[in-house]
């Protein structure tokens, strides 16, 4: 338990120093994210797949299926105090438990209706179910849940594209949207939370884990 806990603790630090980096050398970027993630199985990824959003059904499970081994690990080991503590050190207790695969659902399409949903900052999470296997694909913060989507958002870009390809592919997935509303009132503090989730669960629509899992529906 001890081997987990450190390990996971220094691809933790280095996925942020790896944000560092980026805001200091974008040049480098690439670079830096090809090496953080060459170490066991469970973080390999397939750097070579095409880019565009027509996959085949094997490609396009292959890819499901190591980001939900990853997310799964951390979903399985997340009451651990010892990982806890070794990834989250300079985070509130209370924020070391979110567990998005606990929190509601709520419609992808919430904000098409009249009727108030959430309000006020909150941390939200786009969750992915296809044959009762879950996972997330993006991680983002607000200071309005209620009118987070009701205006431009390149996310329902990449929905759409991903949807794209599950229909091509005869696949039929449900996707939600989940709000955790007991966040920080600054923007400052809810970013760097959303930071620090991001690079626990590795969503694969997040701008800093494309090249992490060779994501192509973000190319449209």
């Amino acid at each position: 338990m001890y081997l987990i806990s450190a390990y996971l603790q220094l691809i933790f630090k280095k996925n942020l120093n790896t944000l560092e980096d980026q805001n200091k050398n974008k040049n480098s970027y690439k670079n830096k994210q090809f090496e953080l993630f060459r170490c066991e199985e469970i973080f390999e990824s397939n750097y070579n797949l095409e880019n565009n959003i027509n996959h085949s059904q094997s490609s396009f499970l292959n890819w499901r299926e190591k980001i939900h081994k990853h997310q799964l690990f951390i979903r399985n080991n997340l009451s651990n105090l010892s990982l806890q503590k070794s990834l989250f050190a300079n985070v509130e207790e209370k924020f070391r438990n979110i567990n998005p695969f606990l929190l509601s659902s709520i419609s992808i399409n919430f904000w098409r209706s009249n009727k108030v949903i959430h309000k006020g900052p909150a941390m939200y999470f786009v969750v992915d179910n296809l044959n009762n296997s879950e996972i997330i694909l993006y991680i983002g913060e607000t200071n309005s849940a209620d009118n987070r989507w009701k205006g431009d958002h390149d996310c329902k870009i990449y929905i759409n594209n991903y949807k794209e390809s599950l229909s091509e592919n005869n696949f039929k997935s449900h996707i939600d949207i989940r709000f955790y509303l007991d966040v920080p009132k600054e923007a400052k503090f809810r970013r760097k939370l959303e930071q620090q989730l991001i690079y626990l669960w590795l969503p694969p629509f997040n701008k800093e884990t494309r090249n992490r899992w060779a994501t192509t529906f973000t190319t449209k």
